[in-house]
């Protein structure tokens, strides 16, 4: 493989290293372990766009790594994602993920956790048994930490019935539970794959990014093409999420508005009442709320790209850093 792979076929060469890494059905010497297999591998068989992946190698190609080396390392920071979101689902008690029911809803939550539990485990395997350096594996660490610090931030203020939160709230929340991982370690991660430290503003350009792909999604659940999205719209007002929509709604919105918005948000998601979370589903539209997320996002976008382009542009590849610029373009400006 070479350095000319087209999007289509760096997904396609994560998601096969991916699945090649997982047990397979057919080889189980049991029924019981023949469903252990197709749990592992249905979140990643539902597939996904993968940008995290093909933004750690094309950023690892810019700086002269070879598929080879970085095939591993994307693959591991896949089966991340994909063993964070079955239990992301659990946490949030989501209905869908990516257009299908989420793992939890098919086979109950104690079978889904467990094989949350596997993927973790095989992420490490990937990474050990390519023989990566320590500095990778440090970077996974840091990126698993600071995602499970952010999702803390993130339910314990719905657990706590929070509302005294500010748009720096959510930005640092979101920073840790999203950008990070999203941005900032597929960067990090394709230059030390290939053996370079990463360049300082991989970080604060990372995290801008990162945060505006998160705000954009926030923005998709509310006006999203259900088909596209793959998750369930306004799933976000059904379990309470304090996003920046919100936080924009609340803060501007009248006295006897506020007060109706946070009773709702306190009620169970088993309990809220549907014409209500109607009601707010439209007031965060006609407020102008969700506009100001989206105009948030693109800045976000301007700003992030605005640091990187002289970086990558000069990158030792810098025709992959290119395309390293595109993919993170794809990142804010997506309808899915």
């Amino acid at each position: 493989m070479t350095a000319t792979l087209s999007p289509a076929q760096v997904r396609a060469a994560i998601q096969q290293y991916l699945l090649d890494a997982l047990p397979n059905p057919e080889a189980a010497r049991r029924p019981e372990l023949a469903l252990y297999a197709r749990m592992l591998r249905d979140y990643p068989e539902r597939g996904g766009k993968m940008l995290r992946g093909m933004l750690l190698v094309y950023t690892g190609l810019a700086y002269g790594a070879e598929v080879k080396q970085l095939l591993p390392v994307a693959a591991a920071l896949e089966l991340f994602q994909n063993w964070a979101l079955i239990h992301d689902d659990i946490e949030d008690a989501s209905d869908e993920r990516r257009g299908k029911p989420a793992l939890h809803k098919v086979y109950g939550v104690p079978l889904a956790l467990n094989a949350g539990d596997a993927l973790h485990a095989k992420q490490w395997a990937l990474l050990i048994e390519a023989g990566v350096s320590q500095a990778v594996l440090l970077e996974f660490v840091r990126l698993v930490e600071l995602t499970a610090q952010g999702q803390h931030l993130e339910m314990t203020w719905m657990e706590h019935q929070r509302f005294d939160l500010q748009e720096a709230d959510y930005l640092e929340m979101v920073g840790q539970k999203a950008a990070y991982y999203t941005a900032v370690a597929p960067l990090r991660l394709g230059a030390l794959a290939a053996g370079v430290e990463p360049p300082a503003v991989f970080e604060g350009a990372g995290m801008k990014l990162g945060i505006g792909f998160q705000i954009v999604d926030d923005v998709l659940n509310l006006v999203g093409d259900p088909v596209k999205y793959g998750k369930e719209i306004a799933g976000d007002l059904w379990e309470g999420k304090r996003t920046l929509i919100l936080l924009h709604y609340l803060q501007n919105a009248s006295a006897d508005e506020r007060i109706r918005a946070e009773r709702l948000l306190c009620i169970s998601r088993e309990e809220k009442p549907a014409p209500e979370v109607a009601w707010l589903h439209q007031r965060l539209l006609q407020s102008g709320a969700v506009a100001y997320a989206q105009a948030t996002a693109e800045q976000m976008l301007t700003e992030g790209m605005g640091m990187l382009e002289p970086v990558l542009r000069t990158a030792p590849k810098a025709a992959i850093g290119t395309v390293v610029l595109e993919v993170l373009q794809s990142l804010v400006r997506r309808e899915a």
